[in-house]
């Protein structure tokens, strides 16, 4: 597989986590609980950092929320986990970051909108004081501009130029310039106020994926600001998880973003680490990073009429899910391992040949044996009921003796 090179980018401390183009690209998410609400934002912080979030951004936007912060860090830091809080500030965080300091010092970066705090219009003191806090504090920025909150007054102006032209461009296009105009005189203005270069971090957010291709192609071109991808608002479901890949996907193996979002709108009540494993598995499908172990498994056809398979590659996909905290402290490597759950004989053992560890099931009408193959040889033939028992048990073996820190990896523990 071919390197990506990617785009030269300042490192940006935040917190522990470094962001820029030295580490690999960086996993981050976003509470969608009442910040005020300590208790269960520090649960939801929780479950996204063992998902995998490196970076995890909590609205701040009143007085409680601000009063919240330093609770929700500290009782994070009880737990064991030290995931950088971001703070989220939208109008009025230029009184919160001042009138509560404690919140100030214990976010470990700060989110300023551009286009709702003034900056641009008849004075940027609100933009202004929230970058010196930034500065006082040792914090980094990240100017985030978004479409749905764009500076009207910045908008206005290239719009009214525009059509004085003799060719005027599209509205597409003034809209795209004008979101890459507000990001790179923020950043500008951030460090004419004290930030240091190396302390910013640009976004510029859309919701439809041709717009995010060109906004951030044009603004990695401009500048060499590390970058934080994705799209505003994906939506739910495969329409998210679809769009997003589609737009992050040309941008990250382009060497473009240093950071990434999938911005995912869950069911009522629904898993908000979804977006994390999102994120994750856009990088591990392009070769980026890995985050665990993958399963190759067949969608079925007609001679795959059981749904056997299909049961064995999700138990098999939600164990490892389940392992893979403990693994991955115990196990280096481990997110490497491949597997294959195939349904039938066509490209079953073939397929499980090219994995680590794969089993082909019988398909209908076949006999009723399931081939296990390790590093692509035959290891053992499986039957009966205890098929998936047998299975997990050869994968446990399999990864303790190739994975554990002095294992012989050409032995599989375990009977034949």
């Amino acid at each position: 597989m071919a390197e990506i090179q990617r785009r030269k980018t300042p490192t940006v401390k935040i917190g522990h986590v470094r962001v820029g183009w030295e580490v690999p690209v960086v996993v981050q998410s976003m509470t969608n609980t009442d910040t005020a609400d300590v208790e269960s934002t520090i649960e939801q912080v929780a479950a996204l950092a063992v998902a995998g979030s490196e970076i995890v951004r909590v609205t701040v936007n009143n007085e409680d929320a601000a009063r919240a912060v330093p609770h929700i860090v500290e009782g994070l830091d009880k737990r064991g986990l030290r995931v950088p809080i971001v703070g989220d500030f939208h109008y009025n965080g230029h009184i919160l970051l001042k009138r509560y300091p404690a919140a100030a010092q214990a976010l470990a970066k700060y989110r300023i909108n551009p286009g709702n705090v003034s900056i641009g219009r008849k004075d940027d003191e609100n933009f202004r004081t929230m970058v010196e806090c930034a500065v006082e504090n040792h914090k980094p920025v990240r100017i985030g501009v978004n479409w749905g909150s764009l500076d009207q007054a910045l908008l206005t102006r290239m719009m009214d130029e525009n059509s004085k032209k003799a060719e005027p461009a599209p509205a597409r296009e003034v809209m795209i310039e004008a979101m890459i105009a507000s990001a790179l005189n923020s950043a500008a203005a951030a460090e004419r106020y004290g930030l240091g270069h190396d302390m910013i971090i640009l976004s510029a957010k859309v919701s439809g994926v041709r717009d995010l291709l060109d906004v951030y192609t044009r603004l990695a071109a401009r500048c060499d600001y590390a970058l934080h991808l994705g799209l505003t608002e994906a939506g739910m479901g495969s329409k998210g998880l679809i769009a997003s890949t589609a737009g992050l996907a040309p941008l990250l193996l382009a060497g473009i973003g240093d950071t990434i979002r999938v911005s995912l709108t869950p069911k009522p009540g629904g898993d908000r680490t979804e977006e994390v494993q999102a994120s994750q598995q856009i990088l591990q499908s392009l070769g980026i990073r890995s985050f665990m172990p993958q399963v190759t498994s067949c969608p079925g056809c007609g001679r795959t009429t059981s749904t056997y398979f299909q049961e064995l590659a999700e138990q098999i996909q939600s164990y490892l899910r389940m392992q893979m905290p403990a693994w991955r402290k115990k196990y280096a490597g481990v997110e490497e391992l491949k597997l294959a759950v195939m349904g039938c004989v066509v490209n079953g053992p073939g397929e499980s040949k090219h994995a680590n560890l794969g089993i082909s099931l019988p398909g209908t009408f076949e006999e009723p044996k399931a081939p296990v193959y390790v590093d692509g040889k035959l290891y053992k033939t499986l039957h009966g009921d205890t098929i998936v028992a047998e299975f997990k048990q050869i994968l446990d073996n399999y990864v303790e003796s190739h994975y554990r820190q002095g294992a012989k990896s050409e032995e599989l523990v375990g009977a034949r």
